[in-house]
């Protein structure tokens, strides 16, 4: 079974041979840590603790075209205020490459918006569809592919949240609803138009793509930042849109990627038509795969959900966890990794306990996983 057949008898609930391998990321300190103990650095990631090939994807641009220009605008010793890309204005150290902190927004009302972001947002600015992406598709034809390939579906909130603030675009349901309104439909009709013209040329060129994702960190450790009934009303109907389209042209699984506290909000997504969570974070407020396929049945399909704090506990608490976890792998419609990128206090032991047991137990010790490497010890 290659790794596509593999991928989607897993989401489909059918028969698969073993459990994908796979991970979601590392923080950018992490890897260097567990290359002073023994990760070898001349080796990704990947080829190094053996992965399956998680994905690959083509997918049109759907952020701000043309981006703001990134330019430092003061210098403070260690630390310097940045633009981004974006448009958000950020403090950030020079060394240590952690998440910035954010210290203001261009995006702040309807004046903003139109000046600064709606035509950065239009669908029919050149560039969008890459010049090769025929052959881009082409590379990928259902005939000869055994590896999964995805689209970019976009964001109808995160990106804004991002690019106007937490507090900001939380009151902004109150301060100004319809300006609210407009911005979530205008990403909407961007991710519709340019999903059209990709899954026309995609399907011309012999390719069906197994999943899109979509990406929309609205939620915190106390749930979402707007409440399920704007959602519902300023939502919903778009994701709707977006993945009645996307199922006929024959991509049925559809990926949202949601940290913190999201129960409130699946409910909606699952009617909406997404049907798989990514990365279904642990965090501190109970939030447990198993428990969830009991909730929300197998409508649901789970990416994720191995708490990353287990990783940094002891080996028999890994080993307990991915044992606990074995029966919903079995079942179907669950592909188990880190809950989110691994942090800096996981040691690269730990991690290398964890990876070998995953394949032994979730991958059956079958011939076809790759090997994991074994550290470089300093002499």
């Amino acid at each position: 079974m290659n790794q596509r057949q593999r991928f989607l008898n897993t989401m489909n609930y059918q028969p698969v041979d073993r459990c994908p391998i796979w991970d979601f990321g590392f923080w950018e300190e992490t890897l260097p840590a567990w290359q002073e103990q023994g990760m070898p650095k001349d080796v990704h990631s990947d080829d190094f603790f053996g992965m399956d090939i998680q994905n690959k994807a083509i997918s049109a641009n759907l952020g701000l075209l043309p981006a703001f220009e990134s330019k430092i605008l003061e210098d403070r010793g260690d630390t310097e205020v940045v633009q981004q890309s974006d448009g958000v204005i950020a403090l950030q150290r020079k060394t240590l490459k952690t998440i910035p902190h954010y210290i203001n927004w261009t995006l702040k009302d309807r004046a903003t918006w139109e000046t600064h972001y709606k035509h950065r947002l239009d669908p029919n600015t050149p560039g969008r569809l890459a010049a090769n992406f025929a052959d881009k598709c082409k590379a990928h034809a259902d005939a000869a592919r055994t590896w999964p390939l995805s689209i970019g579906a976009g964001s109808l909130f995160g990106k804004l949240r991002d690019w106007m603030g937490f507090e900001n675009i939380a009151l902004l349901v109150y301060d100004d609803p319809d300006l609210l309104e407009e911005m979530i439909r205008t990403m909407a009709d961007l991710s519709v138009t340019m999903l059209e013209r990709s899954l026309k040329l995609a399907k011309v060129n012999g390719v069906t793509f197994d999943f899109a994702s979509m990406w929309e960190d609205m939620c915190f450790n106390q749930g979402p930042i707007m409440g399920p009934k704007y959602v519902e009303k300023l939502m919903k109907p778009h994701y709707c849109r977006i993945n009645e389209l996307l199922r006929s042209y024959g991509c049925n699984f559809i990926v949202l990627d949601c940290d913190g506290k999201i129960d409130e909000l699946i409910p909606i997504w699952l009617e909406a038509g997404v049907n798989v969570m990514f990365p279904l974070e642990i965090g501190t407020w109970g939030t447990d795969p198993v428990a969830y396929r009991k909730r929300f049945g197998k409508t649901m399909r789970i990416m994720g959900g191995f708490d990353k704090h287990i990783l940094a506990k002891s080996k028999d608490a890994i080993t307990k966890e991915v044992h606990r976890l074995a029966p919903l792998v079995e079942e179907g419609g669950f592909i188990p990794f880190c809950d989110h990128r691994v942090p800096l206090d996981v040691s690269l032991e730990n991690y290398l306990h964890y990876i070998n047991l995953a394949k032994q137990v979730w991958g059956k010790n079958l011939p076809d996983l790759r090997p994991t490497g074994k550290p470089v010890l300093a002499r």
